[in-house]
């Protein structure tokens, strides 16, 4: 906190601002103290740059409102050190956790391996025989059925001869 803060430190900080805003305002008395007690409060010209900066882009960004960067809300000391703040908050998506994958200790037995692959067959062979899967026949893998097979199949699920 600097007491010795000079007119010409406050005309540059003013031009500062003038020159990153695009704004040519007077340096009257009561802008003069408003900066003078900004810059007592240890903000110079680098946080000045930083904070526009920040403003700009969250005004490009549609997050503010241009009025942010009005010389008499940025000079309000409370208001210039929470952008400040907030400009210096990076916001970072928190690490992903990394999945370990599982160590095995000691690899498996080809024959032990095996014994579990014949274990499974069993498995099958034995789930398929209750559910009494019968075994495709000619037919069932011919999907078109020739046209005497047809009309033959027709006649006798109906019961009626082909002379009917």
């Amino acid at each position: 906190m600097n007491s010795s803060i000079t007119l010409e430190q406050i005309h540059n900080v003013h031009a500062l601002y003038c020159r990153l805003t695009g704004q040519n305002l007077s340096l009257g008395f009561e802008r003069q103290r408003l900066w003078f007690e900004l810059l007592r409060l240890g903000h110079g010209p680098d946080q000045l740059q930083q904070v526009i900066s920040y403003l700009q882009r969250e005004i490009r960004a549609q997050r503010r409102n241009v009025g942010a960067l009005k010389l008499s809300n940025l000079l309000q000391p409370d208001r210039f050190e929470e952008d400040l703040n907030i400009s210096k908050v990076r916001l970072h998506k928190p690490p992903s956790p990394t999945v370990q994958q599982p160590v095995h200790t000691s690899a498996i037995d080809p024959s032990v391996q095996q014994l579990g692959r014949q274990k499974a067959l069993h498995c099958i062979q034995k789930l398929k025989q209750e559910l009494h899967i019968p075994p495709r026949t000619q037919s069932e893998n011919n999907p078109t059925p020739s046209p005497e097979k047809m009309s033959l199949s027709n006649t006798e699920q109906f019961g009626k001869s082909p002379a009917n």
